[in-house]
Formats: C-alpha cells, sequence, structure tokens
C-alpha cells in the first residue's frame, strides 16, 4: 500500500544557541494548516534584534523560556509577507491568492500557517512584499511606544535616540503621523533616511551631543539605549516621559535589560518616568500599520536583502554593524 509523501519545505533552523555560523537551511515538513488557520508561502522576512537574541540564547537570564542548554524549538523569525496557498474551513476574510504579511514563529521559511483571526492583515498593492515584511514588529514596536507608552500627542516635542535602524525609522514617521515635532539622533549614514522620514530635526550623535542641546522633549523614545538616565534628564521637559525599547546586547547576561532598569531607576524619584516594554501582536495594531502603509506615512527603509541561502550572512550583517532600517531575506518569487 502506497503513501502519499509528506510536503517539504526550506526554513532556516539552529540546533544550539551560538553565532550565526549554528544556522542551518533544512528541509522539515511543511505545515499543514488546521480548521482556523492559513497557509501562507513566504515571499519575504526580515530580521529583528530579537531574532539575533533567540539565535545567541542571551540575555541568560531570558535562557528558561529560551532554553536553558539548547533552543526549545529550533526555528527562527516573525516577520513575514507572503501568498495565502490553502485556508481552512473556519476561516473569513481571507482566501487563496491573498497578499498578506504578519508576524508568526518561525516565519524565516519557505511556509508558515498563521490563525487567520490574530497578526495577519491584507498587503496594500501600493507595497510591495520587501516592504511589507519589514513592517511588522518594528513598525508595532515605534507605535505601541509612541502611542501606548509615550502618550504622543500633536504638537508635542519627540526625539528618536536611535533614528536610523529598524524601529528608529519607523518611529520617525509614526511621530509625524501623529502631529510631533521630531528630532532624530542617528549616526551619519542615517541623516538622508530620518530626513526623508520627515524628521524635523537631524543630529549626527558623532558630531553633537544631543544631551547638551537647549531643546526639551516630551517624548524620548530611547531605541539606541547609549545614554543613562542621568544624561537623558538633562534634556527632558518637566513631566517627559523616556520609553526604552532596546539597548546595548553586549551584557552577555542581562542585554539590554541592565539598561532599561537603570532608566527605570533613575526615574524613581523624579516627576519624569521611564517606561520599557516588549511590543506585542494584535490584530487592531496590525490594520493600523497596513492603512498606514497604504495611504504613504510610513515607507520602510530597507538597507539590504539577502537569500534564504545566506541567512548565516544576513545575521552577521545585522550583528556586526548598525543596519540603516531593516535587512529582509527574499524567500521566494512567482
Amino acid at each position: 500500500m502506497s503513501t502519499q509523501p509528506v510536503p517539504t519545505m526550506k526554513a532556516v533552523v539552529r540546533n544550539s544557541f551560538g553565532p550565526p555560523r549554528v544556522l542551518e537551511i533544512s528541509v522539515v515538513d511543511r505545515p499543514v494548516p488546521d480548521d482556523d488557520q492559513v497557509l501562507v508561502r513566504v515571499r519575504t522576512a526580515s530580521l529583528n534584534r530579537a531574532d539575533w537574541y533567540a539565535m545567541a540564547g542571551r540575555p541568560l537570564l531570558g535562557r528558561p523560556m529560551m532554553g536553558l542548554r539548547r533552543p526549545k524549538s529550533n526555528r527562527l523569525g516573525t516577520d513575514y509577507a507572503g501568498v495565502i496557498e490553502a485556508v481552512g474551513k473556519n476561516v473569513t476574510g481571507f482566501r487563496p491568492g491573498d497578499e498578506v504579511f504578519g508576524g508568526r514563529d518561525g516565519a524565516l521559511a519557505e511556509y508558515v500557517c498563521v490563525r487567520h483571526d490574530r497578526a495577519i492583515v491584507h498587503k496594500p498593492p501600493n507595497a510591495t512584499f520587501e516592504q511589507a515584511a519589514a513592517v511588522p514588529v518594528a513598525a508595532l514596536s515605534a507605535l505601541q511606544g509612541l502611542r501606548d507608552r509615550g502618550g504622543i500627542q500633536p504638537g508635542q516635542k519627540v526625539l528618536i535616540h536611535g533614528a536610523s535602524g529598524g524601529v528608529g525609522t519607523f518611529a520617525v514617521q509614526i511621530a509625524k503621523a501623529f502631529g510631533a515635532e521630531v528630532t532624530a539622533v542617528c549616526g551619519p549614514r542615517g541623516i538622508e533616511a530620518a530626513r526623508s522620514g520627515g524628521a524635523d530635526h537631524v543630529i549626527d550623535y558623532t558630531r553633537d551631543d544631543f544631551t547638551r542641546g537647549d531643546d526639551r522633549f516630551d517624548i524620548v523614545l530611547d531605541v539606541a539605549g547609549t545614554r543613562s538616565w542621568r544624561h537623558l534628564r538633562r534634556v527632558l521637559a518637566p513631566r517627559a516621559i523616556v520609553v526604552g525599547v532596546g539597548g546595548p546586547k553586549d551584557n552577555r547576561l542581562t542585554g539590554p535589560m541592565s539598561h532599561m532598569l537603570g532608566l527605570r531607576l533613575g526615574a524613581m524619584f523624579s516627576r519624569r518616568r521611564a517606561v520599557f516594554f516588549i511590543a506585542k501582536f494584535n490584530k487592531a495594531d496590525m490594520e493600523t500599520l497596513r492603512d498606514l502603509l497604504a495611504d504613504g506615512r510610513i515607507a520602510p527603509v530597507i538597507d539590504r536583502r539577502f537569500g534564504l541561502e545566506e541567512a548565516v550572512a544576513a545575521f552577521d550583517y545585522m550583528g556586526d554593524g548598525h543596519p540603516q532600517g531593516k535587512v529582509v531575506l527574499v524567500i521566494g518569487r512567482e
């Protein structure tokens, strides 16, 4: 009696924690959608700092969640954009052939299965697959950081510290979409992108110390995480808030958490506040980002493109330098 072969696909996997060389391109079983899921053929995925941490197994304090000695899951990636290939019987709002994007664990693969009522939305026709895949984690972090944690209002002065990376480039554009006056702090390579994103003022941190300026800001979105509370408070308005999104990755034990804890402790006896958070996927915010992408209020900045087989090089590039925008993996084409 013959049986049908199990469909397979290529995916980025790692069976141990470590540098990018632990990554492999492996042939694995293709996922099968259940009644509430859609099967997406991935066209493009993008990398985030969280993917680097998951690969490296850092910070060590996060190992109980990631796996103590080896990864609990050998798959990587979250951001994807692609085409729906099949849908479950309970799925509404999607059908085969729809172009979509969203967030799902294990997105560095040729296929992913996603619940139709979770973080998946239709791709706007004016956006490419690469642009759509660049959006989810980074833009969600910027949106939730500025709107939910920062309480951004029209006319406020907002400083984006680390404005040239994935989160930062979206933060500049989203802050402008909310009607804020935006100051972007970045290196010389990011100046043009910050200006193109709508920043009212751009500070090159290699030439000027933004903490010594005369401006006072209502919100500081701290993506870079390289300045202490003692320095940041110099440029804060009386009731300002610092929203911590990232920090240095050099500390093997705590990663960016030590910087964020330092901000919280520094603000403890001040009228000014410091908060940090991890972005959470939800359908409503993904729809907001889709609308911002559709009407041109956000335009993803893509630094470099790699193929799926070049995953090691892509992670090396992200970890070694300061990407100006997003790094994407082109996985499939028509």
